[in-house]
C-alpha cells in the first residue's frame, strides 16, 4: 500500500474521503444510561467538537460546542424544556440548532427579531438499544438499523465505552483478523500468566472470507474444531463499516478524530433458562479503563490485550511498511471495498449497507454462529458445570473495569455468583 491510499483509509476529518463515506451512517456515540446523572456530555466525532445533550422533555440533541454569540462552551449550558441554553449571555437553541432565544435582544428590540437568521451545526440523535446514535451525513437520513439483537428480551444488556489513542482504522481491521485470537488472546495471554512453558492454543488450520449485504464474514478451522462447527458453516461478522459482531455482542470503532477512537461495546446475555423472566428497567453504560492505577496497560482482558495491539501499531499505523501474509485476505478484500465505495459516493450512489426502506428495517438478521445457543440459552445447571459457560456468565471477560454496581445488577439477573476473571483460556469459539 503506498502512502495515499493509507492516507485515503485513515484521515477522517472534514472534506476527506473517508469522513464523507463514514457520515453516512449512523453512529453510537454514547450510552443512553450516561444522562441519568447527567444533561450535558462534550464530545469530539470525526473531528469536529460537539456537545450532546438530553432536554427536560427527554429528547436527545447533537450541536456545536460553541455559542454562535460569543463562541462559550455549550457544554456548560443549561438544558430546557426543547434545546438548550447557552451559561454566559443565555442564548438558547433547538435541537436544529436554531437560535429560538436571545433575552436581550428579545426584551429591548423584539421587533427585530434577529435570533431568526443564527443557527449553529446540528445533527440528527436517535436512541437504540440503549445506545445514543448521532448521522453526520447529507440528508436525507438512512434508516438507523434496527439489528435483531437489539430485540431480543429475557436478558441483560451493558454498555462499555472507551476511547482509545489511535486510528480508527486499525482497530477496525482486527474484526477480520481471525489468527490473532490464536497468538493474542491465547499465546500471549497464557505467555502472561504461565511464564514460556505455557502449552500453545490449537492452531488456525484453514481460513475463509466472503463478503455480504451487511458487511463480511471470517471463518475458520482450528486443530480443536471441524468444518461441521458453526464458525465455520457461518462465521464472525465485520459489521460494515465500522462495527464486528459476534452474535451476542457488538463492537464499533467511532473515529474521534484521526488519532483517536470511540469505542463502544453492546454486550447482550441470556437469562437462565430456569430463571423467572427478567425485564432490564435499565442498561447501563460504563467506562473501560486502558491503563491501570500504576499506568501501565491492562492486558488481562479480550479487548484490553486488542487495544494494545492497536496503540502498539503506531497512532496511525504506516501501512507501506506492512509485509501482509496469506493470513491477511479478508484485510486485503476490505480496504478494496473501502476504496471502491468512496468512488460510489463520489458517483452519488448509496454506499453499501444503506437501509432506506422503513419496511426492511424490522429486526434486521446478521449471520450467528450458534444462533441456537445464543436464543434459546442454558439452564443454571448446564452453566455451572461446564468451564467456558460458568466464565461467561459470571464474569465480564470482554474488558476490565466493569463496576460494582453493574457486577451486582448482572449477578441478580442471572441468579448466579460474580467470579474474578480468571483468564482466556476458554474462549477459543470467538
Amino acid at each position: 500500500m503506498n502512502e495515499e491510499q493509507n492516507r485515503l483509509l485513515t484521515r477522517v476529518g472534514p472534506g476527506t474521503s473517508m469522513g464523507a463515506l463514514l457520515r453516512r451512517y449512523w453512529m453510537p456515540i454514547a450510552g443512553v444510561s450516561e444522562f441519568d446523572s447527567r444533561s450535558t456530555k462534550p464530545v469530539r466525532l470525526f473531528g469536529e467538537n460537539l456537545v450532546l445533550y438530553r432536554d427536560l422533555s427527554g429528547n436527545f440533541g447533537l450541536v456545536d460546542r460553541r455559542c454562535a454569540h460569543r463562541r462559550a462552551d455549550l457544554s456548560l449550558g443549561m438544558v430546557e424544556k426543547c434545546g438548550l441554553r447557552c451559561h454566559y449571555h443565555g442564548w438558547a437553541y433547538d435541537q436544529t440548532g436554531q437560535c429560538v432565544s436571545q433575552p436581550f435582544e428579545d426584551t429591548t428590540m423584539p421587533e427585530r427579531n434577529t435570533k431568526a437568521g443564527i443557527a449553529i451545526k446540528a445533527y440528527p440523535v436517535q436512541t437504540k438499544g440503549g445506545l445514543v446514535w448521532a448521522y453526520m451525513g447529507p440528508a436525507p437520513a438512512p434508516q438507523l438499523p434496527d439489528w435483531e439483537p437489539f430485540s431480543w428480551d429475557n436478558g441483560f444488556v451493558q454498555v462499555v465505552v472507551s476511547e482509545v489513542p489511535c486510528n480508527w482504522f486499525q482497530c477496525q481491521e482486527n474484526s477480520i483478523d481471525p489468527v490473532h485470537f490464536e497468538w493474542m488472546h491465547e499465546n500471549w495471554g497464557k505467555h502472561l500468566r504461565e511464564g514460556t512453558g505455557a502449552a500453545p492454543a490449537p492452531t488456525h488450520l484453514k481460513l475463509a472470507f466472503e463478503e455480504f449485504e451487511y458487511g463480511f464474514v471470517y471463518k475458520r478451522v482450528k486443530e480443536d474444531t471441524t468444518e461441521a462447527d458453526s464458525i465455520w458453516t457461518v462465521g464472525r461478522v465485520f459489521l460494515w463499516p465500522n462495527g464486528f459482531f459476534l452474535g451476542e455482542h457488538f463492537e464499533w470503532r467511532v473515529p474521534i478524530d484521526d488519532e483517536n477512537t470511540l469505542s463502544i461495546t453492546w454486550k447482550y446475555t441470556r437469562v437462565p433458562n430456569d430463571r423467572p423472566r427478567y425485564v432490564q428497567q435499565c442498561i447501563p453504560t460504563w467506562h473501560g479503563p486502558l491503563k491501570n492505577a500504576d499506568g501501565n496497560w491492562i492486558d488481562t482482558h479480550v479487548m484490553n490485550q486488542d487495544f494494545i495491539a492497536w496503540v502498539g501499531q503506531g497512532t496511525i499505523a504506516d501501512r507501506t511498511e506492512e509485509r501482509l501474509g496469506t493470513s491477511d485476505r479478508g484485510i486485503v478484500m476490505v480496504r478494496r471495498r473501502f476504496f471502491d465505495e468512496i468512488e460510489r459516493i463520489a458517483r452519488g450512489e448509496l454506499p453499501k449497507g444503506s437501509i432506506i426502506d422503513p419496511a426492511k428495517n424490522t429486526r434486521v438478521e446478521l449471520p450467528i454462529a450458534d444462533r441456537e445457543s445464543v436464543l434459546e440459552g442454558y439452564t443454571s445447571g448446564q452453566i455451572m458445570a461446564h468451564p467456558f459457560l460458568r466464565m461467561m456468565f459470571t464474569s465480564y471477560v470482554f474488558q476490565a473495569g466493569q463496576p460494582d454496581s453493574v457486577k451486582q445488577q448482572f449477578s441478580d439477573a442471572m441468579g448466579l455468583e460474580t467470579q474474578e476473571f480468571a483468564g482466556l483460556d476458554a474462549l477459543r469459539k470467538r
